[in-house]
């Protein structure tokens, strides 16, 4: 996964989590504007979340941060 998305996938964990607590969920849609304006970047998060590690549609925010910050 580019440096680019796992640094936006931590920095929207990080906001959801400080604004609702650790038990909020996220999708890897969140990580995304409504408008799909770059689908090789969503595909790519489509692909480490469902076919690398296969994750549930909603995953607790901070499981997401803590594996893409140790790197898997």
């Amino acid at each position: 996964m580019r440096d680019s998305l796992r640094q936006k996938i931590i920095e929207v964990c990080n906001t959801k989590i400080a604004a609702k607590g650790e038990g909020v969920g996220v999708s890897f849609y969140a990580f995304f504007k409504n408008r799909n304006d770059d689908p090789d970047l969503l595909m790519e998060a489509a692909t480490w979340w469902i076919r690398t590690h296969q994750l549930d549609h909603f995953e607790k925010a901070v499981k997401i941060r803590d594996m893409v910050q140790a790197g898997q």
